[in-house]
């Protein structure tokens, strides 16, 4: 599969100058470099921890049902996701039919087990909605980034659920209210940044201008004031927010679903708690596509809850093929397109169509 260009280049009209020499080649490949380096490690540890023999027998053994609800439901909020994204771009005034951006998700899925980044979906995304409608590349690419947004903001709402259904029923979760805390102060600062008038003029005049030597201020504007544009879109935010915690209580239960399919015997309630803050983990840029991170988070957030090391590896297992099994039609037709390169695609619309 060929690179995925850097979201600056899909934004600028005109392809930033290379710098001299390959800097930024040899830079790429050391962060890839060092991603697999950390999968790798994280796994080899586990490993070590792990009976081998018994972990595959638990996979082996695995209740197929509630695996096939698992992927329904995966699937099933792929749906949801889209509609979020459809509703995101009409409100900029950009009309995209529902079937086309659920297909472009699952390409995202596809190419986001294969790209060393936690966020490479959404640049696959943004660049094929940018070939689709290049006059609108800023509005495209900030209903990505937004709904990034959301869906974290979602995430800590979920986290607080999880944390309130905790209280007096678990013991030692104080670090995730620090977590919990963390991430809402994190996610104030980007709103801040985001929706504050004054930022704006600040970032305008002061900011922004830093990128000009490298030719970046123009793209940089311009998605920071298509984001911005959403402060006037409150009620299309709360159902955008509605439909992601939605989406995300359900794939919490499809990951109850992976430890049914094993035998554990741990309450709904406990993934409730774990499944946003394994949302977050899935987001660290440290590891190929999560590898080996999500893994260990399995393995040390259900040993708390006296799962041992083998059935909660195996859990985590189980929900990668989940993950893998849902990327599944994105990967034929990305194989359909290497076949047929001159097969047409999504016709390419000029301008923002209003829906009214």
């Amino acid at each position: 599969m060929p690179p995925i260009p850097g979201a600056t280049a899909v934004l600028s009209h005109r392809r930033p100058a290379r710098a001299a020499g390959a800097t930024r080649p040899v830079n790429r490949s050391l962060r890839i470099a060092l991603q697999v380096a950390v999968s790798l490690a994280v796994l080899a540890i586990l490993l070590v921890q792990i009976d081998v023999s018994r972990t595959v027998d638990l996979v082996r053994a695995s209740d197929l049902a509630p695996l096939g609800l698992a992927l329904a439901i995966f699937v099933a909020t792929t749906w949801l996701m889209a509609w979020r994204w459809q509703l995101l771009l009409r409100s900029k005034g950009i009309d995209e039919p529902i079937g086309w951006l659920t297909r472009l998700y699952f390409v995202s899925y596809a190419a986001g087990q294969v790209l060393p980044t936690a966020v490479g979906g959404d640049a696959v995304r943004i660049v094929e909605h940018a070939r689709r409608r290049p006059d609108v590349r800023a509005e495209a690419a900030g209903a990505v980034l937004l709904e990034r947004v959301v869906g974290a903001t979602a995430t800590l709402v979920l986290v607080a659920l999880g944390l309130a259904v905790a209280a007096g029923r678990y013991d030692d979760v104080a670090l995730l209210v620090w977590v919990e805390l963390a991430g809402v102060a994190i996610i104030a600062a980007v709103a801040f940044l985001l929706f504050s008038r004054r930022t704006r003029r600040v970032l305008e005049t002061r900011v922004f201008p830093l990128g000009r030597r490298i030719r970046v201020e123009a793209p940089l504007e311009r998605v920071h004031a298509a984001l911005h544009g959403y402060r006037e879109e409150r009620g299309v935010l709360c159902v955008v927010l509605g439909l992601t915690l939605a989406a995300q209580l359900a794939r919490m239960m499809a990951i109850w679903l992976c430890g049914e399919a094993v035998g554990l015997d741990l309450s709904p309630l406990v993934y409730v708690i774990f499944g946003p803050l394994l949302f977050l983990v899935m987001l660290v840029p440290f590891t190929i596509n999560g590898l080996g991170v999500r893994e260990a988070f399995f393995v040390a957030f259900l040993g708390r809850f006296g799962i041992d090391v083998d059935a909660a590896f195996a859990t985590g297992f189980l929900f990668y093929v989940v993950t893998v099994a849902t990327s599944i039609p994105g990967g034929v037709i990305l194989l359909w397109r290497s076949v047929h390169p001159a097969a047409p695609r999504a016709a390419r619309v000029e301008g923002p169509v209003d829906p009214s």
